[in-house]
């Protein structure tokens, strides 16, 4: 799967496409999670927003913030028709290279904890718990923090 760059043309697909991926936490958390409510305009300004699959249908979509020591992936997307076909794997993999490209050591990433079986999948993947705070919007719930380490 090659990405591209999304476009500002792109903004509704990516707002549509986020809205649906994480639906499926709106009855555990009683809220949509915050990338279903984040302006993706200044992110795909910034080249932060990738999208994979057809450009009339995204199968998936990466959002990564690029720092001097790691990458911060603030969102991964795979549609839900199309989840447990390897796309999610496939854009991790995807972003482990890019990670290697711009040398940087490690990746990392925050959730909420009660979305488990996104812990469960980045674990998987090898990313490793780093800490637990409360949520500074929400303080009613708990951010899990993971990283992994990126090796030559």
């Amino acid at each position: 799967m090659t990405p591209r760059l999304a476009a500002l043309s792109d903004l509704r697909s990516v707002e549509q496409l986020t809205k649906e991926a994480y639906e499926v936490y709106l009855p555990v958390l009683g809220y949509p999670p915050v990338p279903v409510t984040e302006d993706y305009r200044p992110r795909i300004a910034r080249g932060e927003v990738f999208l994979f699959g057809a450009a009339a249908e995204p199968l998936g979509l990466c959002v990564v913030e690029k720092h001097a020591d790691h990458l911060m992936l603030f969102s991964i997307i795979v549609a839900p028709a199309h989840q447990g076909e390897g796309y999610g794997r496939a854009m991790l993999e995807w972003l482990r290279g890019r990670a290697r490209a711009e040398n940087v050591g490690e990746i990392r990433l925050y959730t909420n904890a009660l979305m488990t079986r996104n812990i469960a999948l980045y674990e998987r993947f090898g990313f490793t718990e780093t800490g637990r705070r409360p949520n500074p919007k929400r303080p009613q719930f708990t951010i899990v923090d993971m990283a992994m380490p990126i090796e030559d």
